[in-house]
C-alpha cells in the first residue's frame, strides 16, 4: 500500500494549496440574502407546508417531481391555477408541475418581489449605495418579466435562482439544459455587454439560435439553468464538490420532471461541469443522450467510465482559456481530477475554433457554438474535432461519431 501523493502530483497539489489560500484571503465574499426576499419565501414555503385544496394536504416541496404531477394532474384546472395564484414562489419552483403553470407562477412571484423592492428602495435606512442596489435588482425582474419570457424558476433569496426556457418543452424532441458555472446568480444570470454570451442567458440564447439556423423548423427547447447556488468568486468553493453536490440534486430533480421521452443533452460550463459529473451516475438512464462540458475543471471523476453514465460525453477548452493552468488533480476534497480534455479521460474531444478564452465558447460563429448544435441536435456526423496541435485550422469531421472513441491527439 502507498503511502502519500506520488512525487510526480507533489508540484500540482502545491500550487492547488497556494492558490486556495490566496484566494481565500483576499476578501471574496456571498452576498447576503435580501431580508424582503428570504422572509417572503420563508412565509411562502410555511404557508404552503399547512396548506390544502378540496380538503386534501399539498405535496412537501422535496416530493419527487413524479408524485408532484400526479397530484397536480388530479386537480382542476381552476385548482391548479388558484393554487399558482396563492403560492407562486412555490408553484414556480415546484418541478413536476406542468411548464406554463410555472411560467405564470414565476410572473406573478417577479411583479410581487419587484413591488417589494420598489418600496423598500425608499427607505431612509438605506444608504445612497443600498438604493442603487434596489434599483438594479428591480430593473433585473423587470428584465425577466420583459414579453414573454418563460421563467421556469425563480427563487429570490440568498444570490438568486432562476431559470428560463426557450422554445416550447412539451412539443420539443430534443431539450438542452445549460448549466452555468462560478458567479451565476440573479445578477449575472444574463448581460447586455460584449461578455452576454458568457452569462447563463446569452449562452442559451445562442445555442436555441445556433440549432434553428443548422435545423429550421427542428422542435428543440433550451433551458437556461441558474438553479443552484454556485460559488461567488474563485474562492474555496470553487475548489471542492460541496456546492455542486447540492446542485447535482438539483438538476436531477430538474431532468425527472421533465416530458418524458425527449432526448436531453447538458452543456456544462467551467465549475456546472463539476456538477454534471456528480450528477451523471443518477441522470435518468437513456434520458440525457449528451453530456458536454467546456472550460471544465475537471468532473469529479478520474474517466469516462467513473462517470457510470450511458451518454456521450463531449470536451472542448480553448487554448487561451486560463481553466487550462488549474491543477487538474482532486486531493484530500481540493480540485477536481483529471482534465476532461486529456487521452486518459476518454472523453470526444470537440474543437474550439475561434472561441476567446474561458467565456467564449458560446459566441455564435464559432465552432464551438456550431459543435454544441450538432450535439444538441444528435447530428453526431457534423461535429469537428481539432487536429494534434491545431487551434483553428487542420479540422478534422467525425463521421458516424462512436461513444467515446479514441482522441486524436
Amino acid at each position: 500500500m502507498g503511502g502519500g501523493p506520488g512525487r510526480g502530483v507533489v508540484r500540482p497539489l502545491l500550487a492547488l494549496v497556494v492558490v486556495v489560500v490566496l484566494l481565500t484571503t483576499t476578501g471574496w465574499t456571498s452576498a447576503l440574502s435580501p431580508r424582503a426576499a428570504r422572509d417572503a419565501m420563508a412565509a411562502a414555503l410555511a404557508a404552503w407546508a399547512h396548506g390544502t385544496v378540496g380538503a386534501r394536504r399539498l405535496p412537501g416541496v422535496d416530493a419527487a417531481p413524479g408524485t408532484v404531477a400526479r397530484f397536480f394532474a388530479s386537480l382542476s384546472g381552476a385548482q391548479r391555477l388558484g393554487l399558482a395564484r396563492r403560492y407562486p414562489l412555490v408553484v414556480g419552483n415546484l418541478d413536476g408541475v406542468d411548464p406554463a403553470l410555472r411560467y405564470g407562477a414565476n410572473r406573478l412571484a417577479l411583479l410581487r418581489q419587484r413591488a417589494a423592492v420598489r418600496a423598500d428602495q425608499h427607505s431612509d435606512q438605506l444608504t445612497a449605495a443600498g438604493r442603487t442596489a434596489m434599483a438594479d435588482l428591480a430593473d433585473r425582474y423587470t428584465s425577466l418579466l420583459a414579453g414573454r419570457r418563460q421563467i421556469l424558476a425563480f427563487d429570490p433569496t440568498g444570490g438568486g435562482r432562476v431559470a428560463e426556457v426557450l422554445g416550447d418543452l412539451r412539443t420539443a424532441d430534443r431539450i438542452a439544459v445549460v448549466v452555468p458555472g462560478v458567479d451565476t446568480d440573479l445578477a449575472d444570470f444574463e448581460r447586455a455587454d460584449a461578455k452576454r454570451y458568457s452569462a447563463t442567458a446569452g449562452m442559451a440564447r445562442a445555442l436555441y439560435g445556433a440549432e434553428r439556423r443548422a435545423r429550421p423548423g427542428a422542435r428543440v427547447a433550451v433551458i437556461a439553468w441558474a438553479g443552484y447556488t454556485a460559488p461567488r468568486g474563485i474562492g474555496l468553493d470553487a475548489f471542492t464538490g460541496t456546492l455542486a453536490a447540492r446542485g447535482a440534486g438539483r438538476l436531477e430533480s430538474l431532468l425527472a420532471g421533465l416530458p418524458r421521452r425527449r432526448d436531453v443533452a447538458l452543456f456544462c460550463h467551467s465549475y456546472g461541469s463539476v456538477l454534471c459529473g456528480l450528477a451523471a451516475p443518477h441522470l435518468p438512464p437513456g434520458r440525457v443522450r449528451d453530456i458536454a462540458v467546456m472550460g471544465s475543471p475537471g468532473m469529479r471523476a478520474r474517466d469516462v467510465t467513473a462517470l457510470h453514465t450511458s451518454a456521450r460525453v463531449w470536451a472542448a477548452r480553448d487554448a487561451g482559456d486560463w481553466i487550462g493552468g488549474v491543477p487538474h488533480v482532486e486531493f484530500a476534497g481540493l480540485g477536481h481530477g483529471t482534465d476532461p480534455v486529456s487521452a486518459g479521460f476518454g472523453a470526444q474531444v470537440i474543437s474550439t475554433a475561434g472561441a476567446d478564452g474561458h467565456g467564449g465558447y458560446f459566441v455564435p460563429g464559432t465552432t464551438s457554438l456550431a459543435n454544441f448544435a450538432a450535439i444538441a441536435l444528435g447530428d453526431y456526423s457534423k461535429i469537428i474535432r481539432p487536429t494534434r496541435n491545431t487551434r483553428t485550422s487542420g479540422l478534422v469531421r467525425v463521421m458516424g461519431a462512436r461513444k467515446n472513441p479514441p482522441l486524436f491527439w
